[in-house]
């Protein structure tokens, strides 16, 4: 793959998400709006993040997205406004239409995965795990569409 595969997320989503009730907070819906521009000649792409609740932005996320020199790894850098910040980053790989990170860290590992229905829509799915990757607890699921 190339870091050319950052730029589908480059430009304004919002989606529908479905929220489970987690030890974050109480499940539900929610929509997502996110902001994506790439930097540095295509190799990185930042996003900023906003999920909103009842009309109220229930969470803030800074993401940073890096092409790694082997073309088949990706990084994901994640700060957000529960105040997770990345001791080291998620590693990341493309299978077709399919990227795929797990974050790790003292609070158990997220795995993210985003999967692209088409140029203008992807889905994210959030699962979390707190024995080391033996069992998957949904998180979170949305369906982004492009709006600019």
């Amino acid at each position: 793959m190339s870091p050319g595969m950052l730029a589908r997320f480059a430009g304004e989503w919002v989606g529908e998400e479905t929220l489970a009730t987690t030890r974050w907070g109480p499940g539900g819906p929610a929509t997502g709006y996110a902001t994506a521009r790439l930097q540095l000649n295509g190799r990185v792409l930042v996003q900023d993040y906003r999920e909103e609740r009842d009309g109220n932005t229930a969470l803030q996320a800074h993401a940073v997205f890096v092409a790694e020199p082997d073309h088949d790894q990706y990084s994901l850098y994640w700060f957000d406004s529960f105040g997770f910040v990345p001791g080291t980053p998620a590693p990341g790989l493309w299978n077709g239409e399919r990227l795929t990170f797990v974050r790790s860290s003292p609070r158990g590992q997220t795995r993210h995965v985003y999967a692209f229905e088409n140029e203008d829509t992807f889905t994210l799915q959030l699962e979390s795990s707190f024995n080391g990757g033996v069992s998957w607890e949904r998180v979170m699921s949305g369906v982004y569409r492009r709006i600019a």
